[in-house]
């Protein structure tokens, strides 16, 4: 078990649940219906990557440098991606105006998710026996 990894899922994974009852149930009410899906988007993600990273914590039979690099790129990929939905949804509400600078922010979070998962699968091909 690698617990770095393990103990940042277990964060995410509490960060998602909060992110989603806070949208669920705080900002329902304040926000459009297209901005609720875009934060439920923001908290789908969360979770399937934060599912990713518990399996990754406790794969012990990858090449060390693949399954380092898919925990770094996973967790980036979270954090662009996830980080900017929910600011995206939130924009209008915070009163930012910073939509046209956090877009983008977006698919590079989507090219990180793609590079962990390409990361976790080269580690499973190329594990140490």
């Amino acid at each position: 078990m690698n617990r770095k990894i393990v103990i940042t899922a277990a964060i995410f994974g509490l960060l998602a649940v909060i992110a989603g009852a806070f949208g669920a149930h705080g900002l329902k009410a304040k926000l459009s219906i297209a901005d609720i899906e875009i934060w439920h988007t923001g908290v789908e993600y969360q979770f399937y990557h934060v599912f990713a990273l518990l399996f990754l914590g406790l794969y012990t039979n990858g090449r060390k440098s693949l399954v380092n690099l898919s925990y770094y790129l996973l967790t980036l990929g979270i954090i662009c991606f996830s980080g900017s939905l929910y600011l995206l949804a939130a924009d209008d509400l915070l009163g930012w105006r910073i939509a046209h600078i956090i877009w983008p922010v977006t698919p590079l979070g989507g090219v990180f998710f793609i590079g962990g998962w390409l990361s976790l699968a080269l580690a499973a091909i190329f594990r140490n026996k």
